[in-house]
């Protein structure tokens, strides 16, 4: 079926219904429009044409791909863990590892439904890794503490005899180190993590184990997010650790202080 229509005074078409359609949906026809087809003894304006109109079909937005963990790192679609950018291909949306290719390759192959860009299946870091990066963070922190500990302890006279112990001046200095040195180990814990975290997505005992921390759609982690992570953290550690032993039973292997700041822990 063939429409005319007036635009600008004149005359216009033949145009199809559904290209009429598309015309009012473009804003360059109104409703007001005089239209007119074969068999009609007059111009009608467009709403009163009896032309049956549905709604402009919606459109998704774009993709839009989460920000990456930095700008030289990427995600591998098909195993999940973070590489460097130049050691990945590109694939529309998709990064995918050296290692994955032939996998990948099979697949497009083969017709094989791939994974949504937005997907992304990290693979998760488990229990026993994350001791080691603890382990190894534990090492950088402890030693130069215990330094500064024996320190102290010689500048304050060293440890008190049985003998001393009687004078409650001494123990009362001793007591009074130790808080001082307790609060300061607790600082800089939480310094450490924050910097580290913010900074690089990891802790050096974490860049050791090739682990990042990330948020769910795999960008970086927030200075602000690792200082409340950090923090976190001690809470997972006063509950009789009970907050790192929930890594083993979460199917995305959080810990307590994950679960508070909505972070991940994945392999690299």
């Amino acid at each position: 079926m063939s429409w005319h229509y007036v635009n600008q005074g004149q005359q216009a078409g033949p145009v199809t219904q559904e290209e009429l359609l598309a015309l009012v949906r473009e804003g360059k026809i109104s409703e007001e429009t005089l239209v007119w087809r074969e068999g009609m003894q007059n111009w009608t304006p467009f709403h009163q044409a009896g032309i049956p109109t549905s709604p402009a079909p919606i459109q998704p937005p774009p993709f839009q791909p989460p920000a990456p963990l930095n700008p030289n790192e990427a995600v591998c679609a098909e195993c999940g863990k973070i590489f460097p950018v130049d050691e990945t291909i590109s694939y529309d949306n998709l990064r995918v590892c050296a290692a994955c290719k032939p996998v990948f390759l099979q697949k497009l192959a083969e017709g094989a439904k791939l994974k949504p860009a937005g997907d992304l299946n990290f693979d998760y870091a488990g229990f026993w890794i994350r001791v080691g990066a603890k382990f190894i963070d534990g090492l950088i922190l402890g030693v130069p503490f215990m330094v500064i500990f024996f320190v102290v302890i010689g500048l304050a006279g060293g440890f008190p005899a049985p003998a001393q112990r009687r004078n409650d001046a001494v123990p009362f200095m001793v007591l009074f180190l130790q808080f001082g040195l307790q609060i300061g180990i607790i600082a800089l814990q939480i310094g450490y993590q924050t910097f580290f975290v913010g900074k690089y997505g990891a802790t050096p005992g974490k860049m050791a184990c090739r682990l990042k921390i990330v948020m769910p759609d795999g960008s970086p982690v927030s200075y602000k997010r690792a200082l409340g992570r950090a923090f976190g953290e001690l809470l997972s550690a006063w509950t009789c650790y009970i907050g790192y032993l929930m890594v083993i039973f979460d199917s995305q292997k959080r810990a307590l202080h994950d679960h508070m700041c909505s972070t991940r822990v994945v392999r690299k």
